[in-house]
């Protein structure tokens, strides 16, 4: 799988605004379009790079779950952060057509639509609809992609109107949009020798009343996560369920917590 870095494709840092990542991906979007590198094969490739990193670091959450890759695994943050999401996945939520569409009005270039279609073929449909009161318009992939935690059509994002949306939509089209599970969070408390060399940990899950073995990679750090595939809540309509995310606090040495207590007494007046 090619290796890539978000912040790179985006020739932003880390630490950039929501306002920052917008502009920058403006700027991309319109360096690499398709209708202006008609003689540029490589620029479509390029693009719908631009639009995945875009995707990713403008969603807060896809955002720090990425973040937290990058400073587990370094360069191969990508190809982790792929495992576990599908084109589906990444695009959902975002607000990329919109920006497609202020570009097809001001420069008359090709819109989201046609561009979607052109990157993901069949996979990629849009579908709108109105009624009294309510109208609804978006995109969902269909079909098979990359290898992904999440696979087969999506609905609206969750929350009271995409719950509307949904039941419209499923009324109109006959289709059925599956709910993946949430994720559990929970913690890990470790040893520093195990936290350097590894090694299995036992864990109890107290939401699903289950004894799970973890197994630790050498050299892990503080704060950084576990995740745990499939051991989140049970999805729902034929949904995945969620992953289970343990993050990791490593005990201080006994002789260095009870020196640290006997200087703190020493200080008091």
């Amino acid at each position: 799988m090619r290796q890539a870095d978000y912040y790179q494709v985006l020739g932003i840092e880390p630490e950039a605004t929501v306002t920052q990542i917008k502009e920058a991906y403006r700027q991309q979007a319109f360096q690499y379009h398709p209708d202006r590198n008609r003689d540029n094969p490589s620029a479509a490739e390029q693009m719908k790079l631009v639009n995945e990193a875009y995707a990713v670091l403008s969603n807060p959450t896809k955002k720090r779950e990425y973040d937290m890759l990058r400073n587990q695994f370094g360069a191969s943050a990508y190809s982790q952060f792929r495992k576990n999401y599908s084109e589906q996945d990444i695009f959902r939520g975002s607000d990329i057509n919109h920006i497609f569409e202020e570009m097809a009005r001001s420069f008359g270039v090709r819109g989201f639509n046609e561009i979607f279609k052109e990157f993901y073929g069949q996979g990629y449909r849009q579908f709108e609809f109105k009624k009294p009161g309510v109208s609804a318009r978006g995109y969902v992939f269909g079909g098979s992609f990359k290898p992904g935690r999440h696979q087969g059509p999506r609905g609206p994002r969750p929350g009271s109107l995409g719950k509307i949306s949904r039941f419209l939509l499923e009324k109109i089209s006959g289709v059925a949009f599956p709910e993946d599970g949430a994720d559990i969070h929970g913690h890990l408390s470790l040893d520093p020798q195990l936290a350097r060399s590894g090694g299995p940990y036992a864990y109890y899950l107290r939401q699903k009343s289950k004894k799970l073995i973890v197994k630790i990679p050498p050299g892990i750090r503080e704060n950084q996560y576990i995740r745990l595939a499939a051991m989140g809540k049970k999805g729902k309509g034929g949904g995945r369920p969620g992953d289970l995310l343990l993050q990791v606090h490593i005990k201080k040495p006994l002789l260095k917590s009870i020196k640290n207590f006997l200087t703190g007494r020493k200080g008091r007046p």
